[in-house]
């Protein structure tokens, strides 16, 4: 039987399709962002979307930047008078991301949330809220609001109507079963993509409890790239853009040192708009890796006895 992660998945481009569409939601909000600083907010896989709407937000020409949710609620940076804020947050219940909003509100900071269908206070809606742990389609969900949001206020990211297909090839497409390494598995991206490797970890430490870790192409290059050997593998996402060449030299450096290296190149959509089936390629990884050990990739890791007693009481 799939599971609730795999089923997720498979609906992600027709999601995307429905959602690239619909532009008018975006197209009612956008007057709330144009011309303002704006500070994007996230926990989680909502940081590494914020990230992400940051780059398609900055290409509209506004200063854009993402923060986490906890350092915003507490001594961070936080948007003020003349800011913007755009929220980011599946189910809209997570404690800091709430905090940060409330405070905006009260300091009648425009706000935007965007929160899948029926989260609370959402003013742009993706997808219904996913029945897995590992949340794939509202990620991808979110970050096609994040691009038809900026791409209303200027931006020319690339042919948004390309994007399911370039995603259903990815979620379609046959391919040999993804093995963990002996030791660690690294995601590493360039640009835009750095986030997109951030997020391939994450969903593989979620479905698999795999050791994984993610860097930019020039964070690994000077120092954690020393550690790497024929124990471990590296998932390269290339996206083009103006690091690629440098890219491209330290994957093949890394293979020379016995590295496992998988190498995902996708520049037919542009830079920017590679996050889509990027993002794509590193959750079927995580999949394919919790299949590979014996994990359910929708538990959260509640599947291991003793587990959900230490973490579930603690206010997410």
């Amino acid at each position: 039987m799939a599971s609730e992660m795999e089923l997720a998945m498979k609906r992600q481009p027709g999601e995307l399709e429905r959602l690239l569409a619909d532009v008018a939601p975006v197209e009612r909000v956008a007057d709330r962002i144009a011309g303002r600083r704006t500070l994007l907010v996230g926990t989680g896989t909502s940081w590494h979307a914020a990230h992400q709407g940051a780059y398609f937000l900055r290409a509209a020409g506004l200063e854009a930047w993402a923060l986490q949710a906890a350092d915003a609620a507490t001594d961070g940076p936080r948007p003020g008078s003349g800011d913007a804020l755009i929220l980011l947050s599946h189910t809209g219940t997570k404690r800091f991301a709430s905090e940060v909003l409330e405070r905006a509100r009260a300091d009648a900071v425009s706000t935007v949330v965007i929160g899948g269908i029926g989260a609370p206070g959402a003013d742009v809606e993706t997808v219904e809220r996913e029945r897995s742990s590992a949340y794939t389609v509202s990620h991808l969900g979110a970050l096609a609001r994040l691009a038809t949001l900026a791409s209303a206020l200027g931006a020319e990211l690339g042919d948004l109507s390309a994007v399911p297909e370039a995603v259903a090839r990815v979620v379609d497409g046959q391919t040999a079963p993804f093995e963990p390494p002996p030791r660690g598995l690294d995601f590493v991206g360039a640009g835009v993509n750095q986030w997109t490797a951030a997020e391939g970890a994450l969903k593989v430490r979620e479905t698999s409890r795999v050791f994984t870790s993610a860097y930019s192409v020039e964070q690994l290059l000077h120092g954690p790239a020393v550690a790497l050997d024929d124990r471990d593998a590296l998932v390269a996402l290339d996206g083009g853009g103006p690091l690629s060449e440098r890219f491209g030299d330290v994957v093949a450096a890394a293979a020379k040192c016995g590295v496992r290296v998988h190498t995902i190149r996708e520049q037919s959509l542009g830079e920017h708009l590679s996050v889509f089936p990027l993002t794509a390629a590193v959750q079927r990884i995580a999949l394919e890796a919790a299949l590979a050990v014996g994990s359910d990739p929708d538990a959260f890791g509640f599947d291991v006895p003793g587990r959900e007693e230490a973490w579930d009481p603690i206010e997410l």
